[in-house]
């Protein structure tokens, strides 16, 4: 048996309009899931672009606690809860921990390049700024290129652990509007109940 860590994708069509039921039924699939011995984390993964094709994401620790997880009476039983709604498509495995970093498929396109621009700009504009203000004028006998290279450093310092995760926090429903459609309506969901069919 292979002992390298396992991604299982299990991929499914749902019907338009009832993306937030499909959301709701794989997240409490997957809390079960999570109590398996040899789980290591997972997701679900849309397009965001309204289409059908959705992905469930499993990782184990090695192939027989994938197998272990396959072969479950707790997996058959979710299995069967799964509304009319949804059908499964594909499975596809992956042992190794390159599938895990760059994932079998991607969860949401990239956003419009001049959103980046305006996050980039917004992120490196202020340190820069303050980096001119407060420091460079203190290294003013220092040579131009260390001068160059102290800016740098601060800047991107600044940039990677302080300024860009706040703004990725503060402007995610900017950048991935239609990410943030499905989980509200999930999430409208579940306080107010299933909607009846008619």
């Amino acid at each position: 048996m292979d002992s390298e860590p396992v991604t299982v994708t299990a991929a499914y069509r749902v019907n338009p309009g009832q993306e937030s039921e499909f959301y709701a039924w794989a997240i409490a699939m997957l809390n079960v899931t999570a109590r398996l011995p040899g789980y290591l984390g997972g997701g679900v993964l849309g397009s965001g672009q309204g289409s059908a094709e959705w992905h469930v994401i499993y990782r184990f620790d090695r192939e027989e606690s994938a197998q272990a997880w396959e072969y479950s009476l707790e997996r058959a039983r979710w299995a069967t809860r799964a509304g009319p709604f949804i059908q499964e498509t594909g499975v596809q495995r992956t042992a190794g921990l390159k599938n895990w970093f760059e994932g079998p498929v991607r969860p949401l396109p990239p956003p419009p390049k001049w959103k980046l621009w305006l996050v980039n700009l917004s992120a490196v504009f202020p340190p820069v700024l303050m980096f001119n203000v407060l420091v460079i004028p203190f290294l003013g006998d220092t040579n131009f290129l260390l001068r160059t290279l102290a800016l740098c450093l601060g800047v991107t310092a600044m940039v990677t652990w302080l300024v860009m995760p706040r703004l990725q926090m503060l402007l995610k429903k900017w950048l991935y509007p239609p990410l943030q459609s499905i989980r509200g309506r999930h999430k409208r969901v579940a306080a107010n109940g299933p909607r009846s069919r008619r």
